[in-house]
């Protein structure tokens, strides 16, 4: 895409504490994995940003699989990576009816790289870094052929914790934080690609299991497992699939640190 809109990497011209946010590294490591890291440093970005401007848990989850997509489709060495984000997180809230100005986005984001600061004069810096956005979400949207609405794992988890919760003895089940693991481990998909990877149900499914074995809580045994009976089309395979891009995550994650 030609024009002035896709040339949203020339940071040089926008505030100083929005360039040069992409992951450094040693010559040795892979350009790859370099941008493995700066996509789970963004995504932690888009969660914490979003938490900050009070967004519920969904718009959140939009926001990060727009950001997935977008770069699924173009080089990350093309465009700065946080003002795709801020980008994402506006767009988010248009697709998610939980409308966030411009203004918060931007200022929200400034604190987060300096902290304690005062927020943004409304100077010419803040006004052209608010059109970078504007610009990029049209880019953004170009980008994935307007297709901006997702289905997260997130009903597909409700259903499944109170179909498993009336399978497990009540005592047991309140001693136990599977409902609030299986909700953290899901939030943690969403920091690397494999929340667009993987189907919905199936993330959905992977996630309680893991937090199930976790804290060892058994189910009943019939002629299925309960997995199956609640999602008929999952595999063990699929699950297993899962949980080993969610443990990579974790790696990636001690690795950012």
């Amino acid at each position: 895409m030609e024009g002035p809109s896709s040339r949203l990497s020339d940071t040089q011209d926008g505030p100083l504490w929005l360039a040069g946010r992409r992951a450094s590294g040693g010559g040795a490591e892979s350009d790859t994995a370099l941008d493995t890291k700066t996509h789970f440093r963004v995504c932690r970005f888009i969660m914490e940003t979003g938490v900050k401007l009070e967004m519920c848990s969904v718009p959140v989850a939009t926001a990060c699989v727009l950001y997935h997509h977008f770069f699924e489709r173009v080089s990350m060495c093309a465009y700065e990576p946080y003002l795709v984000a801020m980008s994402c997180l506006y767009l988010a809230g248009k697709v998610e009816e939980q409308h966030i100005r411009t203004r918060d986005i931007i200022n929200v984001s400034h604190r987060y790289f300096n902290s304690g600061s005062a927020p943004l004069e409304c100077d010419k810096e803040f006004w052209d870094l608010r059109d970078s956005v504007v610009q990029c979400e049209l880019l953004i949207l170009r980008q994935l052929n307007f297709h901006v609405s997702f289905e997260h794992p997130h009903k597909y988890l409700l259903h499944y914790l109170l179909s498993v919760k009336s399978l497990v003895n009540r005592h047991a089940w309140s001693r136990t934080p599977v409902a609030e693991t299986s909700w953290a481990l899901l939030r943690d998909c969403y920091h690397g690609a494999m929340c667009i990877r993987h189907t919905p149900q199936h993330i959905a499914i992977a996630t309680l299991y893991l937090a199930l074995n976790s804290y060892g809580v058994e189910l009943p045994v019939g002629e299925k497992e309960w997995w199956q009976v609640l999602c008929e089309d999952v595999t063990k395979a699929d699950i297993d699939a899962v949980i080993s891009d969610l443990l990579q995550l974790y790696d990636m994650e001690a690795k950012c640190i």
